[in-house]
């Protein structure tokens, strides 16, 4: 009797043993799908982080406007377009006050030297300046372009330089002739005019 009473003794202590290794396989089990889990829903988590990431700097990207010109006529005008996927659907050009020219709105991208010549020919000389200077001048311009990305309207404001040279001649008087368009800084609309005038101002000493 003894006997059979210690193997039923040894046949509980190996069921349990059993049972203790079945429940620690199956929490061990729980904890590793958990962790699968887990794992899953972060990496999809940071997926979509990513993506929204890269989708939100792409399209504050888009909204960077930057124009590049084309001389054309002979330096007469710059054909302006936009260095990336953005449409130009108009804008508002605007010149330093010492000039006396009112802004010029287009729906055309462009830059004419007719809407300046003279009055730039004026501030020149009023500014003690010679009549051709050497090398490529420079016109502070603000310009307000209105334009689609993505299907949305937006507005940019951009101060440029229009560069250009002087041409004179005993009979013709002097002409502008443009070369091209460099980005001097963005700008808000309200302190576009200020900033034109001082940049006229820092480079033509003689202005008033």
């Amino acid at each position: 009797m003894a006997d059979d009473s210690a193997e039923a003794a040894a046949a509980r202590r190996r069921r349990l043993r059993w049972l203790t290794l079945a429940e620690v396989l199956g929490v061990s089990a729980l904890v590793i799908s958990a962790l699968t889990l887990w794992n899953s829903y972060s990496e999809r988590r940071h997926s979509e982080e990513t993506r929204t990431a890269e989708s939100r700097a792409a399209s504050s990207k888009a909204r960077i406007l930057v124009l590049r010109a084309e001389v054309q006529r002979d330096g007469d005008r710059l054909e302006l377009h936009a260095a990336g996927d953005q449409v130009i659907q108009g804008q508002t050009i605007a010149f330093p006050k010492a000039l006396g020219v009112d802004p010029v709105d287009s729906t055309d991208p462009r830059i004419e030297a007719s809407w300046f010549a003279s009055g730039l020919k004026k501030a020149r000389r009023e500014a003690g300046e010679p009549e051709r200077p050497r090398g490529d001048a420079r016109l502070p311009v603000a310009i307000t372009t209105r334009f689609t990305v993505d299907g949305d309207l937006a507005e940019d404001v951009t101060l440029y330089d229009i560069g250009y040279v002087t041409d004179g001649s005993f009979l013709g008087g002097t002409s502008i002739r443009l070369r091209g368009l460099s980005l001097i800084g963005r700008s808000s609309a309200k302190a576009a005019q200020a900033r034109l005038d001082a940049l006229w101002k820092a480079r033509h000493k003689g202005a008033k």
